[in-house]
């Protein structure tokens, strides 16, 4: 008659078990993160087709255009700040990834963001007029982190980011110029 080992079977079902429970933990983790950066992924990607919208290129033509001529007061929509500021929002609670944002709209972002802080700073004039230290907090927040990752992305190229002002007033200086879809 064989003789089985109790103690022996009892620990391998165990340690089987747990492998098999952390295994399923570590599978459910990666499908979950993967669906995370695939709907990310899909986000950004309407976004920008909301971006390139024949209405969304006609409001960009116009602020550009009014920040070119630092006319600042003849700006009639606040329509491509608030996209940006969503855009902001939903890239600081992580439900946009950083670096597809960057990549997707990173020029824009920096090109409009010191527009409107230069000269002039419109976002502060409006800030004060509205008594809300806060209005477009957001654009601001993702404006540093575009910046951070444009530093990080030339640091790897060994390059340096170079005039604001000069790479603003080129993108805004196209900007202007758009025609619709």
């Amino acid at each position: 008659m064989v003789s089985i080992p109790w103690e022996s079977v009892a620990f391998w079902t165990a340690f089987s078990t747990w492998a098999l429970a952390t295994g399923t933990l570590i599978l459910l983790y990666w499908q979950t993160r993967q669906a995370q950066v695939l709907n990310s992924a899909n986000a950004v990607m309407s976004l920008r087709d909301k971006f390139d919208s024949t209405r969304m290129r006609s409001v960009r033509r116009h602020l550009a255009d009014r920040l070119l001529k630092q006319a600042h007061e003849d700006i009639a929509s606040l329509e491509v700040v608030t996209f940006f500021e969503l855009v902001g929002t939903l890239t600081h609670r992580r439900i946009l990834d950083e670096d597809l944002v960057w990549e997707a709209f990173g020029s824009w972002i920096t090109s409009y963001w010191w527009h409107l802080r230069h000269p002039a700073d419109w976002i502060l004039q409006l800030r004060d007029a509205l008594g809300d230290p806060l209005v477009f907090h957001e654009f601001e927040w993702l404006y540093i982190r575009v910046i951070e990752l444009d530093r990080k992305a030339l640091d790897h190229v060994h390059a340096t980011l170079g005039d604001p002002a000069e790479e603003a007033r080129r993108i805004l200086s196209r900007e202007a110029l758009l025609e619709s879809i």
